[in-house]
């Protein structure tokens, strides 16, 4: 018996009656196939074991391999998601899209969430297709809707309505239709979390640009670049590091860049020795800094610049197109100048360092 088919469209909702088909037999543990922008998928609800059994045994996959839990809308994500700026940024570029993220998630979300029985090493994958009427009828759903590509394992993915009757016939309850042949390929699979920034599955998203968008380029900002924006910049490559868990120097693996210039700067000059040795206290290493100077070719692919005075950001304020200003701010987000050591005793250089350590601290959640 072959399953009824039900047109769709790619461009707008669902109708209403069509919604509540689909939303009725994924309830009662059905599998139905409906389209997306890559290729067809087999859906089915993911709080049931039984119904999870089901789909694997009609694409002839292996129980071990975990499905994706497909969402009408990503808002919801960052409601459980560790990292919500680096993930919110990751969101909004690719979603909806072919990107899967494979994030962390803990055992109490996924349990609220009737994901238990796909959960993997404390991970889920989560996508939201690029398809209106397909949106609409997981967001009508009430429970997790998990979907893979509609072919039989190892195979090519199906890309059309009558391809997927034809292999999977009476498994099916219902096929939608959108009258159009699917592209064919997968969705890329990134693998998100302490450590990871990992292509699992290679689609037509590339590495760098991912990277490019998951991340922010930080420039700290003082005068002569010895001091205080040296400081920071080591802190904040500390501070980042420690949060993805990489070394600070590894940073570049989840797009992060962090860099510190001066507006009054000579090119080359090294970090002072007060400098250096307040952050040698906490195992820091400035000895190989050299000082830059301010520049167009620095300021312009910078999406945060950081001042510690604000007559540092009036000076930027000057350089910069107006465009460029939204970019500008002070390091202290409750508008407090740093006042700059130069001249002064060790002790002075140590409470800077402590003055900048807590407001780059403060500033990591806007970042990660």
């Amino acid at each position: 018996m072959q399953p009824q088919w039900i047109p769709l469209s790619r461009t707008e909702a669902a109708p209403a009656e069509a919604v509540d088909r689909f939303v009725e037999q994924l309830a009662q543990g059905q599998v139905v196939a409906l389209p997306t922008e890559t290729c067809f998928g087999l859906a089915i609800r993911g709080d049931r074991s039984e119904a999870i059994q089901r789909l694997a045994e009609i694409k002839g996959r292996p129980a071990d391999r975990v499905f994706t839990w497909h969402l009408g809308d990503g808002d919801s994500v960052l409601d459980w998601a560790p990292w919500k700026a680096l993930t919110g940024r990751l969101i909004q570029a690719y979603w909806p899209g072919p990107l899967t993220l494979v994030l962390p998630i803990d055992a109490s979300q996924a349990a609220s969430r009737g994901l238990v029985h796909i959960v993997q090493r404390d991970t889920v994958g989560v996508r939201v297709p690029q398809h209106a009427a397909v949106q609409s009828i997981l967001s009508a759903a009430d429970f997790p809707v998990l979907m893979t590509s509609a072919n039989v394992s190892g195979q090519d993915p199906l890309r059309s309505a009558q391809e997927v009757a034809q292999t999977f016939g009476d498994s099916l309850a219902l096929v939608g239709d959108d009258g159009a042949p699917t592209p064919g390929y997968s969705s890329t699979v990134l693998a998100v979390g302490a450590g990871r920034f990992d292509i699992l599955r290679t689609g037509r998203l590339a590495l760098e640009d991912l990277r490019a968008t998951a991340g922010l380029r930080i420039l700290f900002v003082c005068t002569g670049n010895t001091c205080r924006s040296p400081m920071a910049e080591a802190l904040a490559r500390h501070h980042l590091g420690q949060c993805l868990g990489v070394a600070g120097d590894q940073i570049q693996r989840f797009g992060f860049q962090v860099a510190s210039a001066g507006v009054y700067a000579g090119a080359g000059a090294p970090a002072s020795q007060e400098s250096v040795v307040a952050l040698q206290d906490w195992g820091l290493d400035l000895r190989s800094h050299q000082s830059n100077p301010i520049s167009e070719e620095i300021l312009r692919p910078t999406d945060r610049i950081y001042c510690l005075t604000r007559s540092h950001r009036d000076a930027l304020l000057s350089m910069l197109d107006a465009g460029l200003h939204g970019r500008v701010e002070l390091l202290c987000a409750e508008g407090q100048d740093i006042p700059d050591p130069i001249g002064g005793p060790l002790e002075y250089y140590r409470e800077t360092r402590d003055a900048i350590d807590r407001c780059i601290q403060a500033r990591l959640r806007q970042w990660i």
